[in-house]
């Protein structure tokens, strides 16, 4: 059938009048949108025409890592004398691998005198229109130099004080630490934070916790330094030298609308790797979904978050995280990809420690770090301890266990020595017992000593700070249907002498029975071990020892390394925190509220276990002490001064008395202007009584007239003033 053209508009119709609307809808160009897959490459060498394959290859091989290049996607031109201009445009497969090639590329060094810069395609267009750029060139605006405040001057403290900050209440401050004297305020300021606050490692910055992010603080003036916008932050980590920073919030992000500092990427993360230096984002991470775990009757069981997520390494060169009973992903710092490409598969993987120190393996002069994982039985696999060494990811050893309820790995703070605590069980499962594996990491091939002196399960295990003696609590069997935890007993342990250089066998030197003892702390700078009661509401104990006691030695012990000896014992009711100075010398132990206390505040003791202070507070939450950055003197120079220690003891013996004395004289000077003042109260009192009683004809005081005589018959005299201040009754009330 032949169409009809029946229906057909007139002819004369004006073009104007016709509707293209769905036509331009469909076929439209989006200029914005089609170029955002494109990057701008700057800052590449400038070769001749012959080296540019090469070149070329190079450049692509690094664009690669965050996406896809489409097909000849990857454009470099050249100059009228054939050479390259040092620029090149690339396209991605999508817009996300563009924006992210800008995140992870840009600042890539490409050798020591090129470095990448990569930038959107369309940011170049948005920001380079007319009218935003100036044509004519203006020269900068280079503001006067103002000096900085010094970040570590709190080591220049001619008494070497320590600082520590505390939170009670809504207000948090900052306190010099006095011996015989209440602390001295630095700073003190109504909510400074909305949870708690956080040193950095070396002390640099007082890092405080808000609902929109972290801030942190610094200088003599207290000033805010840096500023890291995660959106309902709960904890926070700084790595060993202050470079970075890990944030993590329970709650995913939800970015604001003007938010300038997260960008698309960050959408929806949990967790934030932050640098520290430009307070810029390097990558963020979302919460691992893990299978919900159950208990052998088939309930539920709540995991614990295992903090920190994401462990640095002790060079600030690496940052690791673990999939559980998966895989290990290592990431290089500050461009925070993934080391060789590609994470480290392990099965069954339970937990993994860096080492807190550069290692020094016998005959190894090359970089290395270490790190220590292990793995559970699976089927009839035994269960294995591993050391792998980075970036090569070489496993240069393992141990096979056996009948493994758990494991806990304990590094040692110089990377001398790996403990691995290892609980086995029985073959009915009914009961546990406790093994010391201890990797000698500077000896050849990393021989595994086993410490198996210990017949019950241990509950707390912690090394002498760059020593070698340690410490474990072993707790007693429990009791069903018991309220009362079970007793414990503290076993102390040390290494025999040597001849040689090597650490000798570790050796017990002695076990305290029936103690209710569950937490160790060690003083930073070794020998003084507190082995203490937090946080339970039988017992409230802390035992000071030295491990070097000066005195005489059992003959038993003449082979050990060690002189055991308790040198005091104290007791704070509701303990649930105890803390080290950074210099050793001093001791906090505090209850907060956090913890339910019954009674909040802190004592301070000196490391005899000399208590110097105490302080009920209401409302305590936290106290912190400063940390110190790492001693630049050297070993040697370290022992010429406890070479000499008596005769630098004289200095600072000195200025305690002096000190002691100015605040005495400052006393006694107060004291007497209250007795002066006293004394002309009195006289005017006595002046005015006298004026009454002639006003009224009353005859004057006849004591006042004695005492007018008496002062007549002295007043060429020598008149001496003596206090005697006498305590006639002290009392002692415990609420």
């Amino acid at each position: 059938m032949a169409p009809s053209y029946d229906n057909l508009p007139d002819d004369n119709m004006e073009e104007e009048e016709l509707d293209f609307s769905d036509l331009n809808e469909q076929y439209e160009v989006r200029l914005e949108s089609s170029l955002d897959a494109f990057c701008v490459i700057d800052g590449l060498p400038v070769v001749p025409e012959d080296s540019k394959p090469k070149l070329v290859k190079y450049i692509q091989r690094k664009l690669n890592q965050v996406g896809k290049i489409s097909e000849d996607g990857f454009f470099m031109p050249l100059n009228n004398s054939g050479s390259t201009q040092g620029f090149g445009f690339v396209e991605y497969a999508t817009a996300d691998q563009a924006t992210a090639a800008v995140k992870q590329l840009n600042g890539t060094a490409l050798d020591k005198k090129h470095i990448m810069s990569v930038n959107k395609l369309t940011d170049i267009d948005r920001y380079g229109r007319e009218g935003r750029v100036n044509e004519e060139y203006e020269a900068p605006q280079i503001e006067p130099f103002k000096e900085k405040e010094h970040l570590r001057w709190f080591l220049e403290d001619r008494s070497g004080r320590d600082q520590f900050a505390m939170i009670r209440g809504d207000n948090c401050g900052v306190f010099w630490n006095e011996r015989d004297e209440a602390p001295e305020n630095m700073v003190d300021r109504a909510h400074w934070t909305d949870s708690f606050v956080s040193w950095s490692h070396t002390g640099v910055y007082l890092a405080s916790l808000h609902t929109k992010g972290v801030l942190c603080w610094g200088g003599p003036s207290w000033t805010r330094l840096k500023r890291f916008a995660h959106p309902g932050v709960n904890l926070i980590d700084f790595s060993p030298h202050d470079n970075w920073i890990c944030t993590w919030s329970h709650r995913p992000i939800e970015l604001e609308p003007d938010d300038k500092t997260l960008s698309a990427e960050e959408e929806g993360k949990n967790y934030i790797i932050w640098d520290v230096a430009t307070g810029k984002p390097l990558r963020s991470f979302q919460n691992i979904e893990q299978a919900p775990a159950a208990d052998e009757e088939g309930r539920p069981v709540k995991k614990r978050l295992q903090w920190p997520a994401f462990k640095w390494s002790a060079d600030d060169k690496y940052v690791a995280r673990m999939t559980p009973g998966q895989s290990l992903s290592i990431y290089e710092l500050p461009r925070m990809n993934l080391l060789d490409k590609t994470s480290v598969k392990i099965e069954g993987l339970v937990d993994f420690e860096w080492c807190p120190a550069t290692p020094q393996r016998d005959a190894i002069r090359t970089y290395e770090q270490l790190i220590a994982f292990w793995q559970p039985e699976l089927g009839s696999n035994p269960a294995k301890v591993g050391l792998m060494s980075i970036p090569s990811k070489e496993i240069v050893r393992t141990t096979n266990l056996f009948n493994v309820s758990d494991a806990k790995l304990h590094w040692q703070s110089s990377s001398t020595f790996l403990c691995v605590k290892v609980d086995r069980h029985s073959k009915s499962k009914k009961s546990l017992t406790t093994n010391l594996e201890i990797f000698r990491i500077r000896e050849k091939g990393v021989p595994v000593e086993v410490v198996d002196q210990i017949k019950d399960q241990v509950i707390n295990f912690a090394w002498e700070p760059d020593g070698a003696r340690f410490v474990v609590i072993v707790s007693g069997e429990v009791l069903m249907n018991s309220a009362v935890p079970p007793k414990t007993s503290v076993s102390f342990f040390c290494p025999e002498k040597s001849r040689t250089a090597a650490v000798g066998k570790f050796r017990h030197i002695k076990t305290i029975e029936k103690r209710n003892s569950n937490a160790i702390y060690w003083s930073p700078k070794g020998r003084i071990a507190i082995v203490a009661t937090v946080q339970s509401a039988q017992s409230h104990e802390l035992d000071f020892y030295d491990f070097d006691y000066e005195g005489d030695k059992n003959e038993a012990d003449e082979k050990l390394s060690a002189n055991l000896q308790l040198m005091s014992s104290a007791d704070h009711f509701s303990v649930t925190d105890v803390e080290w100075s950074a210099d050793g010398r001093y001791v906090i132990t505090s209850g907060s509220m956090w913890k339910n206390a019954m009674e909040t505040g802190y004592h301070l003791y000196d490391f005899k276990g000399q208590l110097l202070r105490e302080e009920h507070i209401d409302r305590f939450r936290q106290v912190s002490w400063r940390p110190r950055p790492a001693l630049l003197l050297s070993k040697d120079e370290q022992k010429q001064i406890r070479k000499n220690l008596r005769e630098y003891s004289k200095t600072f013996d000195e200025e305690d008395i002096a000190k002691k004395t100015t605040a005495s004289r400052a006393v006694i000077e107060h004291r007497r202007r209250l007795l002066e003042e006293w004394y002309h109260w009195r006289a005017q009192t006595e002046t005015d009584l006298a004026e009454m009683r002639e006003d009224k004809g009353l005859p004057p005081n006849p004591r006042s007239l004695e005492m007018l005589d008496d002062m007549d018959e002295e007043e060429e005299g020598k008149v001496v003033e003596e206090i005697v201040e006498e305590i006639i009754r002290e009392t002692e009330e415990v609420v």
